[in-house]
């Protein structure tokens, strides 16, 4: 059966165009789809409360629980805006939550699989950020901020994440970053690399047949691409 892969919806509210497609996408995986991978940031914000605790992302955890229900195992890989998934993911879905990157075996084949936010080594000042969100100490916090004040820091990092996306895209080659990453995984032993985290799409393969193989999975904001596992076969597809 197949595996689909998914990456950054960023979603906000119910009523978006993005957030719609994504229900529409998720619906059409029910019953014949074995895994589900989401590699990071299908959530503009995410903290794992003991119970959701964030309304407007009820829809989409509706069907991540159908689809579940249907058969399909999610693997959640946390990506920057979603951390620390929290027991929604773990126990209600039966999801696997992978904190950082995996290598996972796909019919005989080394799959890499990262969000994509550690990606570049010499972002300095955003590798410490992450050590900060991601460590153990605001693992046990969490559950002590009122939603409303995580709600209001959340909305205050992401419009500054957003006001500085154009200039980083002009400090850093993001394609030749990815291309010298997925070439240090394939000299370490991997066949595939998969990522998200810089909304770019892209496919490529080096030789034939089962040649190196590194998918970039673009986004679910306007995009809405995504990738197909298939008798071992890799694609990258769009969803309309």
């Amino acid at each position: 059966m197949r595996r689909i892969f998914i990456a950054d919806a960023h979603l906000r509210n119910a009523a978006d165009a993005n957030y719609r497609m994504l229900l529409r996408f998720l619906a059409t995986l029910e019953g014949n789809t074995g895994t589900l991978y989401i590699l990071g940031d299908l959530f503009e914000f995410w903290i794992g409360y003991r119970r959701p605790a964030f309304p407007h992302y009820q829809p989409v955890l509706e069907q991540l629980l159908k689809l579940a229900r249907s058969g399909t195992r999610i693997v959640y890989f946390e990506g920057n805006h979603d951390f620390h998934m929290g027991p929604y993911f773990t126990e209600t879905l039966r999801a696997s939550v992978h904190p950082g990157p995996a290598v996972i075996d796909m019919d005989g084949k080394r799959v890499f699989l990262c969000h994509g936010d550690q990606i570049n080594r010499r972002d300095y000042r955003y590798r410490l950020l992450r050590g900060v969100l991601h460590c153990r100490l605001t693992r046990m916090i969490v559950p002590l901020v009122p939603v409303g004040l995580a709600s209001s820091i959340a909305d205050r990092m992401s419009r500054q994440s957003s006001s500085k996306h154009d200039r980083r895209r002009l400090t850093w080659d993001y394609p030749a970053l990815i291309r010298q990453f997925a070439h240090d995984q394939f000299e370490l032993g991997c066949d595939t690399v998969i990522c998200g985290h810089f909304h770019l799409p892209f496919l490529e393969k080096s030789g034939s047949g089962d040649g190196q193989t590194l998918l970039c999975l673009g986004d679910w904001i306007s995009q809405y691409s995504y990738g197909e596992w298939l008798d071992g076969r890799l694609t990258l597809k769009t969803f309309s």
